[in-house]
């Protein structure tokens, strides 16, 4: 499943770590509705990539739509 998020993704927009990239593809099911989400980093080789994390987001998100990040969570992340 992530390899194909990343090869043919629904949407891809910029990850909340500095460098990074989240790609989305939609996984519906008949009884709910979810985007299954990969944030990665490209490496200079080419077409590889440094996968950092994957999740799940129950519903659907809006496209280009900044995450809230609590303050707390920016001060421990160093952004």
């Amino acid at each position: 499943i992530v390899r194909g998020i990343l090869m043919s993704p629904k949407r891809v927009e910029e990850g909340i770590a500095p460098g990074t990239s989240a790609a989305m593809k939609r996984h519906d099911t008949p009884k709910r509705k979810q985007e299954m989400w990969v944030m990665y980093k490209k490496q200079n080789s080419g077409s590889r990539f440094l996968m950092i994390s994957t999740w799940r987001y129950p519903g659907v998100s809006r496209a280009g739509k900044k995450i809230p990040i609590p303050n707390e969570i920016r001060e421990e992340l160093g952004l």
